[in-house]
């Protein structure tokens, strides 16, 4: 069996919202401005909780849904760019907050692809045989790596969780992959080492070539948000297509299409080239703006906690991220 089955999907999103006129009080813009420009209104900010504990109600959520206890999952998965430590991975925070006893876990980073990457990796893994309950988790605080000074980019993250349960099944997979590490300054954030206190390291500036270490680049993402665009509505349109031909599938068989939140104005220029009709496309993008590799499946989500997955529908996720890297992944509910 090479295909996979959700078995359950969930999602955390914090309380506290920040919309547009909030951001009018920091900064000098307004919904006027930003709205047109990203199709965001409001975007959620976990004020007073960790990464890994949107996580661990992600996950916990997504188990009820599929109706499995924590002690079936066999391997735990986790996509973030945000982690709360460098060590231990989240995936571990996670099988502990969740009493998943039995499972394998690591962690994924891809930037805003991790929950593809994520599902190409746990189909391998149930294709095999190696295990039979597999949990990915996508959590994201990007709150905390934003320049909230910078008005180009701060208006557009939030902080979020998604999961799935999967299952194998002979229902339909396929994927695509790719990568472009020559352009990774489009979109980066660099880890602050200044307080290392290595006798030998001499001047730690040095590394980075001075580039990387204004005060801003030193502690913030940075994006270059034309080199993004750019770059994205290719990269998405390339992603779906090589995925839907490695199944030998027509766009026009895809049932829904849920693309990285990143932009609405990206998301709606990729779909054009694809010839995918709106009405296919689902986007959460005006409550929720972007929030990295959990964008995908808290959307499917909210998809499935309304009702709107039926059994064997086709579904096109389709994302790109820091690296800079992309992909799709087509999906048989």
């Amino acid at each position: 069996m090479n295909g996979i089955k959700i078995l359950g999907t969930g999602s955390y999103t914090p309380e506290f919202t920040a919309d547009n006129d909030k951001f009018s009080e920091i900064l000098d813009t307004s919904d006027e401005w930003i709205f047109p420009r990203t199709g965001i209104k409001q975007r959620h900010i976990a004020t007073d909780v960790p990464n890994y504990y949107m996580g661990t109600q992600a996950a916990l959520k997504a188990l009820e849904n599929a109706g499995v206890s924590p002690e079936a999952v066999e391997l735990i998965i986790v996509s973030t760019c945000t982690p709360d430590f460098f060590y231990p991975a989240m995936s571990c925070l996670i099988q502990k907050k969740i009493g998943a006893k039995n499972a394998a876990c690591f962690d994924v980073n891809s930037a805003c692809t991790g929950f593809i990457t994520s599902l190409d990796i746990a189909q391998k893994y149930l294709a095999c045989g190696k295990y039979k309950n597999v949990l990915i988790v996508s959590s994201e605080k990007l709150s905390q790596q934003t320049d909230y000074t910078d008005r180009a980019s701060s208006i557009l993250f939030g902080d979020a969780a998604g999961a799935v349960l999967l299952t194998a099944s002979d229902k339909r997979f396929s994927s695509y992959m790719r990568a472009e590490g020559d352009e990774f300054e489009a979109l980066y954030c660099k880890i602050n080492y200044d307080n290392a206190n290595c006798p030998w390291y001499g001047d730690i500036d040095k590394f980075y070539e001075n580039r990387f270490d204004t005060d801003q680049k030193r502690n913030f993402l940075v994006q270059d948000g034309k080199a993004v665009y750019k770059f994205a509505v290719n990269a998405m349109a390339e992603a779906v297509r090589n995925a839907a031909a490695e199944e030998n599938l027509d766009l026009s068989e895809l049932d829904i299409v849920i693309p990285h939140q990143a932009n609405l104005r990206i998301i709606e220029k990729a779909t054009e080239m694809l010839g995918i009709p709106s009405e296919k496309v689902y986007t959460n993008i005006e409550h929720m703006g972007n929030v990295s590799s959990a964008c995908i499946p808290v959307a499917l989500d909210e998809l499935n906690r309304a009702g709107k997955l039926h059994e064997g529908m086709t579904i096109c996720f389709v994302g790109f991220g820091a690296g800079l890297t992309y992909g799709s992944a087509i999906v048989e509910t």
